[in-house]
């Protein structure tokens, strides 16, 4: 079974020493080891003085919805908790006298693989607080549930970085939350002594999730099993228009809709593009929350059928298309501001730039659609090489 950062805390193998360290923790719901400790658990039975914990999107313990500000609070234990989430831009970054007198910040964040999600740009967020502040980071590594070798997706175009994508990474990066890191401390010039990274053990590049042995305990509330991250990087493209990805289901990201959808006719046209490792059923839902609440939505859920040959941005990129093609007059994209942007479409923080929008409004084929990102990927695949902690 693969060791986490945490586990290897827990089983004093890190190669860390907390002693009596004044320490703060920016965790979630998914902190946890192998036998479902918590990591405030585990920091306090290592003997260090636990001071705060810091809370990403979502909260500490992970009952916000997806964009809903979090304020602070205390833990059942006592200690304070600062949210990194709030209501304003400012909200996403620890403030000075949140580190205070504070030795050690320990980040224990289950990622999910996909450069929207904000977890590890609040990591990020984090390190450069620490560094300015003078206090160490201590980042407890844990494996990408999508595998470290595919690379997928171009990068971001310079103007449109946001708190989904702070760093010009492709949608799929292929890294953990230590490898990001370690990219980030380089790329923004920080001070590399501040960062220690304990890797995990046993984990190999090309393993998904469900191969390393490990609990699956939901990071946010709409990621509720590993094939939920698995079509993710595709599925929150949604986001930035009128259908709905799911939300207010049982099967987010992988149930796709709206009230003006056809789903036989969805299903055939996305089957039409031979889109490898998935199928679409026809199928219809009704939100309980989020978009058409109420309403009933006609669309498709995907299958994915073989989960190496899977190219889930593609996918979403097929599926964008493919509604707007069949249902110009209803399609929509989101116009409300997105992660506290307010110049910028969201579907244009999500893809990085323009090309995403216009391409899908021009009714460009797939072909010409995804085939940019090639160069991108393998640009990438070096920009990353001297951050890898994993063969």
């Amino acid at each position: 079974m693969v060791l986490t950062g945490l586990q290897r805390l827990a089983d004093g193998s890190a190669g860390v020493s907390l002693g009596r360290a004044r320490c703060g923790l920016l965790c979630h719901p998914a902190s946890v080891s192998a036998e479902l400790r918590h990591a405030v658990d585990v920091v306090l039975a290592a003997g260090a003085d636990l001071r705060c914990l810091f809370g990403p999107e979502h909260g500490v313990c992970g009952e916000a919805q997806d964009m809903e500000g979090v304020g602070d609070g205390r833990h059942a234990l006592g200690i304070a908790v600062h949210s990194l989430y709030g209501s304003t831009v400012e909200s996403l970054r620890p403030r000075h006298e949140m580190l205070e007198g504070l030795e050690v910040v320990l980040v224990d964040l289950q990622d999910v693989g996909s450069r929207y999600y904000t977890y590890v740009w609040t990591m990020v967020m984090t390190i450069q607080a620490c560094a300015e502040a003078g206090c160490r980071v201590v980042v407890l590594d844990r494996p990408n549930p999508l595998g470290g070798a595919d690379i997928e997706g171009p990068g971001i175009e310079p103007g449109f970085t946001s708190f989904v994508g702070l760093l010009p990474l492709p949608v799929r990066h292929g890294l953990t939350p230590g490898e990001i890191a370690r990219l980030a401390v380089a790329e923004l010039g920080l001070e590399g002594g501040a960062l220690q990274v304990v890797p995990l053990e046993g984990w190999r590049r090309e393993q998904l999730f469900d191969e390393t042995g490990l609990p699956w305990v939901l990071p946010s509330p709409n990621m509720p099993t590993p094939e939920t991250a698995l079509v993710y990087p595709g599925g929150c493209l949604l986001e930035g228009t009128n259908i709905s990805e799911g939300r207010g289901t049982t099967r987010p990201f992988e149930l796709v809709g709206a009230p003006w959808i056809d789903g036989h006719a969805l299903a055939d046209e996305l089957h039409r593009q031979d889109l490898p490792g998935v199928r679409f059923r026809p199928t219809s839902f009704c939100p309980t929350f989020h978009k058409h609440v109420g309403e009933s939505c006609g669309g498709v859920q995907l299958h994915v059928t073989d989960r190496r040959a899977f190219r889930p941005l593609r996918t979403g990129v097929a599926l964008l298309a493919a509604t707007h093609r069949l249902w110009p007059d209803r399609f929509r994209w989101r116009e409300q501001p997105y992660e506290f942007v307010h110049d910028r479409p969201a579907i244009d923080l999500l893809a990085g730039g323009e090309w995403l929008r216009r391409g899908v409004e021009e009714e460009r084929p797939l072909g010409e659609l995804v085939g940019r990102w090639a160069a991108e990927e393998a640009a990438f695949s070096e920009r990353r090489r001297p951050h890898l902690l994993y063969g």
